[in-house]
């Protein structure tokens, strides 16, 4: 008890002085102990004077009293005269950068007395007799054979002569242009744009007193600044002949890629249910890019899950929702091979809430495989108005791929009838036609997706060879024909998706539609009209130097805010950069719709991975469907199978490109309530 009543009458105000304040923390001149002080931190003041200069290299401080000091201890400076060396250094070196040492530059502006032009004629003739110098000991050291030493010590110092220094950034307010050491450089080795022309310094010079006269006249004037970066911006066409070699190159690149094998970027499409993943799947399997062990992993899963027959469609579907409802909801991607071409599979979903994932997916394909259910029923519940088989059908022939293989699948749950068979073939291929695919350009394949029959190999079952001898599923693949690659023309890529990288920077990933791509170019976005660097390009997880039209390719990029690219924004060159718009004329074919189209109706505009809002906000001309002659000028509306030219006006800015030179980023569907009512190709943008 005596240790409680102790506590209780303790006077606590004993302890502490008058000028401390109960629960706050005391401030002490000294944090650490100054022994350790002493050992561990820096202190400029504790340090001699001819540690200034690196210092001031290193973190580029600009004219602090201690410079100054240090530099002109043989000359006594008054506040004045100090404040004017600075004033003259800056000057100096907004014109030198950092090519001379500080000290010299001191030096030059003392012996001309605070002139700037004598200073800078002073430094560049030395700048020049020290050129001339270092050239003769150049020829000395070829000429001669020295012994080890010598050669060795004279062999360093060239080096450290001839490895530009690059001017840092400075922490004075002003923004300081990038500068190397130009002596005893050319042109092609420094790259810089304030050597245009091969030559040592003297020529260097020449560039630089053009620049004295602005120097001298505006005196700590920004406009000086501007006259450099003019001066910069001019001389930089050195480049561009480069770039014509390396387009050459992709050219013959792109041939001998891969093996000489052929690019091929295939969708598959078709009804929901019809077997799409669970084909494509265990066509995957079959050709080992999926292993045994990862196979089975999936089979005893699926079996978990009550969904055993779906163990191939988990090839595709691979994220939880879509193996838990067991629809794919959004466009898987792959790449396999065959004997001669390198496929790029997108596997779209069939359903009809995510046609527009599947119109993305569309847009990126240069051919399609349509499949379609052949059990009882299941096919005419997709062909039938409402099904998906249609749209999709019209849909991929809208965005412009023109062969389509049309994979029958389920065949062995009608035991490979051929009288189904023909069926399906002869409804299908009247449809087809009319929307516009040539009889030449289809193929119809037997196949069963769950038993994996004439997928790889051409099917054994008898019910089935007794009546097809035609090509398995893959054989087909591989006859179809490439189109052809735009890649002479300017760089387009539309971003289908946007992420974050581990790294500095983010990513994107999409299509190139047209030109060609290298690492460390400079790209365009649009709408955000942002400029930013390629810092990487992976092609099918492989990183790689260059990319062209036709691949599907993940850029790393920077220099740019993730915040201001979406899904959908056109990446280009920012010489011709993509035309950005809200009110655009296009020809637009109507689809079967129930609503008649008048003016100011609303659609749903889906472009290449776009979808926006937009607004029919003129009907100017019915046109002939063959000819393309104007029938009728100002319809009241327009319905359905009619042709006709209208005008659209987005709610925000949208990047496209005439269809005359654009093929790939010239068309775009229009979407009302749930079904597509047009196709349409831009023939005029609105500025």
């Amino acid at each position: 008890m005596s240790r409680h009543r102790n506590v209780r009458g303790y006077n606590y105000d004993e302890d502490f002085e008058d000028d401390d304040v109960y629960g706050q923390s005391v401030e002490d001149d000294y944090c650490i102990s100054p022994s350790t002080a002493a050992q561990f931190i820096y202190s400029r003041r504790d340090k001699p004077t001819a540690f200034a200069e690196p210092l001031e290299e290193e973190y580029g401080y600009e004219g602090t009293d201690d410079t100054a000091d240090c530099f002109t201890s043989g000359h006594q400076l008054t506040k004045v005269d100090r404040a004017r060396l600075n004033s003259c250094l800056d000057q100096m070196k907004e014109v030198l950068a950092e090519s001379i040492p500080e000290q010299t530059m001191v030096q030059a502006v003392l012996d001309s007395n605070f002139d700037v032009q004598k200073a800078l004629d002073i430094v560049l003739s030395e700048g020049s007799k020290q050129n001339v110098k270092t050239k003769n000991e150049d020829a000395l050291i070829v000429g001669k054979t020295t012994k080890g030493k010598t050669r060795d010590s004279q062999s360093a110092r060239m080096e450290s002569e001839i490895v530009p220094k690059i001017a840092k950034m400075t922490v004075s307010g002003k923004k300081q242009s990038m500068g190397f050491e130009v002596p005893c450089m050319t042109a092609e080795e420094n790259g810089h744009v304030n050597t245009p022309q091969k030559g040592s310094l003297t020529e260097g010079a020449s560039v630089a007193s053009g620049l004295l006269e602005a120097v001298s006249q505006s005196c700590l004037s920004p406009q000086v600044m501007q006259v450099s970066e003019e001066q910069n911006v001019v001389s930089t066409p050195v480049k561009k002949s480069s770039k014509t070699k390396q387009q050459i190159d992709v050219k013959a690149e792109l041939e001998k890629r891969q093996g000489g094998k052929q690019l091929l970027n295939l969708v598959v499409i078709g009804h929901v249910d019809a077997g799409k993943s669970t084909l494509m799947g265990h066509l995957l399997y079959l050709l080992g890019n999926v292993n045994k062990r990862t196979m089975h992993k999936y089979e005893q899963e699926s079996k978990k899950a009550g969904k055993a027959s779906f163990a191939y469609a988990w090839v595709l579907d691979e994220t939880g929702e879509e193996r838990e409802r067991g629809v794919t909801m959004d466009v898987g991607m792959t790449k396999f091979e065959t004997k001669t071409k390198v496929i790029t599979l997108m596997d779209a979903p069939g359903h009809k809430d995510f046609i527009p994932n599947m119109i993305t997916g569309a847009a990126q394909a240069d051919v399609a495989i349509l499949v379609v259910d052949a059990s009882r029923g299941e096919f005419e519940a997709g062909f039938e108005t409402g099904g998906q088989t249609r749209e999709h059908g019209l849909l991929v022939r809208s965005l412009g791929v023109t062969q389509l293989a049309v994979a029958v699948n389920k065949m062995d749950q009608v035991n490979w009838q051929q009288e189904r068979f023909q069926e399906i073939t002869s409804k299908l291929g009247q449809f087809l036609k009319q929307a516009g695919f040539k009889e030449s350009d289809v193929s119809y394949i037997p196949t069963s997706g769950l038993g994996g029959e004439n997928l790889v190999t051409r099917g054994q079952s008898s019910d089935l060879t007794q009546w097809y001898k035609g090509k398995c599923l893959l054989e087909q693949i591989d006859c179809f024909k490439p189109p052809q690659r735009s890649v002479d023309k300017p760089f387009r890529l539309c971003v289908a998706d946007v992420f974050k990288d581990q790294g500095s920077g983010f990513c994107v990933t999409g299509k190139i539609d047209a030109g060609y791509i290298q690492v460390g170019e400079r790209l365009l976005a649009m709408p955000p009209n942002e400029t930013c660097t390629a810092k990487g390009i992976t092609l099918h997880d492989e990183p790689v130097d260059w990319a062209a039209a036709g691949d599907h390719v993940s850029l790393t990029l920077t220099g740019m805010d993730i915040i201001k690219i979406n899904v959908g924004c056109v990446f280009c060159d920012p010489k011709e950069p993509i035309k950005v718009c809200t009110r655009f004329r296009a020809r637009v074919l109507i689809f079967n719709i129930e609503v008649p189209i008048t003016k100011g109706f609303p659609v749903l505009l889906h472009y290449q991975t776009v979808s926006e809002p937009a607004t029919i906000k003129r009907l100017l001309s019915v046109l002939h469907k063959s000819t393309g002659e104007v029938t009728k000028k100002k319809p009241k509306l327009l319905t359905k199978g009619q042709n006709a030219l209208i005008e659209l006006q987005t709610q925000r800015p949208v990047a496209l490109e005439l269809y005359k030179d654009f093929k790939e980023l010239g068309r775009f569907m229009l979407r009302y309530s749930g079904s597509t009512i047009a196709a349409g190709v831009v023939t005029e943008i609105k500025e």
